[in-house]
């Protein structure tokens, strides 16, 4: 890449995004209650029944992985607070032994010119507000209110930077509509209720984090794909449109002010009976910024046995094309197109990158890991932002996800995203050629 790191501009933010969950481990230390993740993982729906009741022990050894950041000149850090290890029953009373975690991290990064990009919701909800519906519950739109109002207040005098939610249409898709992911329910009027109430709960946490913080940056995340067609045959240019209203847009304009994209995908009318009147207006709120997390393109193709969204995807596997451990394409333009994509909303706000990244078979030999395909896609994909920036899109910061190696969902260890190595027989730390690649770039004056 003949880019350089002056290329972004000074303000450029650079960094590398993780979550609680899946690095913390320390399931049940220290008053921490359980999460819907710690039920799902045993109930054994986890590729090799994998668990993460230890991952990549960073709640005991933090200061490792923060010297470890520091050593690759990463300046933001991007991480999740775990709400059961807060709430241990979802509401209060507090549990100040995991705040007290929290309180060690980010002084930890501030001693270190760190800045610590906080989000509060990375889909750990606790199993004890699950059994009151979780996400299907109105009620859960409080509940988050209170848990952030006491975060912003004990955080908030050293913590800046705020993101509300985590990819939405993730947790509530995969949780809620296919079961796939914690906490396993199933059905369209599931999907639906969740889908409403994680973006009432969005808007009003972020209102939460106005008024308990001052001067803060806040934005939230938003999973994005580029889709295309797989022809040029009118019903399949009709199912990639409704599989991009749906992926990536029905979350994002509500909280814009433009309410739900019914006419475009009109399965989300049925949410109608649990929209009550002035919802509209609670969905939006004025971000600092929105995070884009960009990895693959998809094609779709028309499909009369889908339900709902008569389309489907065609796998990368069966196109022929470079896809990685996921089964995702290797696409740097997607990067190009969703930053031009969602810039071209008339009131979108700074855009940052807050995830991006790729997942290969690693293996340390001699203790190295040439991850060569993973530093050539987060090249090529710098590459695709920054032809983007030059273009005009006002995309302010770039995290990578992620940065050790951890427990990935439902795909357990398998899939591998650090820039750092884990062995996690032993807790190693090997740091790959892609990190000493990024720490490289970030090191030029």
């Amino acid at each position: 890449m003949n880019l350089q790191r002056s290329d972004f501009g000074d303000d450029f933010q650079w960094g590398v995004s993780t979550a609680a969950f899946q690095v913390e481990g320390a399931h049940d230390a220290d008053g921490k209650g359980l999460s819907i993740w710690d039920v799902f993982t045993d109930s054994r729906r986890i590729k090799g029944n994998h668990h993460a009741r230890i991952a990549c022990d960073f709640y005991n050894c933090h200061e490792r992985d923060v010297d470890l950041i520091r050593q690759l000149h990463i300046s933001n850090f991007r991480f999740s607070l775990s709400w059961p290890r807060i709430f241990p029953s979802g509401k209060r009373p507090v549990n100040l032994r995991g705040f007290s975690f929290y309180d060690r991290l980010i002084d930890s990064l501030l001693e270190r010119n760190i800045d610590p990009w906080v989000t509060l919701y990375h889909w750990d909800l606790p199993h004890l507000l699950e059994l009151k519906g979780g996400w299907t519950n109105r009620d859960i739109v409080d509940w988050f209110s209170d848990y952030t109002a006491i975060c912003a207040r004990h955080l908030g005098d050293r913590v800046k930077n705020w993101i509300v939610m985590n990819e939405p249409s993730v947790f509530t898709g995969a949780g809620y509509f296919l079961g796939i992911h914690a906490p396993g329910k199933r059905g369209l009027p599931n999907f639906l209720k969740a889908m409403h109430h994680a973006t009432l709960a969005t808007a009003e946490g972020a209102r939460v984090l106005r008024s308990e913080t001052r001067n803060a940056n806040i934005g939230t995340t938003i999973s994005c794909t580029h889709i295309e067609p797989n022809t040029d045959l009118k019903r399949d240019i009709e199912a990639a449109n409704r599989v991009d209203t749906m992926l990536n847009r029905s979350f994002l304009e509500p909280l814009l002010g433009l309410g739900y994209p019914m006419d475009d995908l009109t399965v989300l009318r049925k949410m109608t009976p649990y929209i009550q009147a002035g919802d509209e207006q609670k969905m939006a709120f004025d971000f600092d910024f929105i995070g884009l997390q960009a990895y693959t393109r998809e094609l779709v193709r028309h499909s009369v046995f889908t339900p709902y969204l008569k389309a489907a995807i065609v796998p990368a596997k069966k196109r022929k094309v470079t896809f990685t451990e996921m089964g995702w394409e290797v696409f740097p333009e997607s990067m190009y197109h969703l930053l031009k994509q969602f810039s071209a909303y008339p009131k979108m706000p700074k855009i940052i990158v807050t995830e991006n990244g790729a997942a290969f078979k690693d293996v340390v030999s001699d203790g190295k890991v040439s991850d060569t395909d993973r530093l050539r896609y987060l090249e090529d994909h710098l590459e695709q932002l920054h032809r983007a920036k030059s273009e005009g899109v006002d995309v302010g910061g770039y995290f990578v996800w992620t940065l050790t190696d951890n427990f990935e969902w439902a795909e357990g260890y398998n899939a591998r995203f650090g820039l750092v190595h884990v062995d996690f027989d032993t807790q190693k730390r090997t740091i790959k050629e892609s990190g000493k690649w990024f720490a490289e770039f970030l090191a030029q004056i």
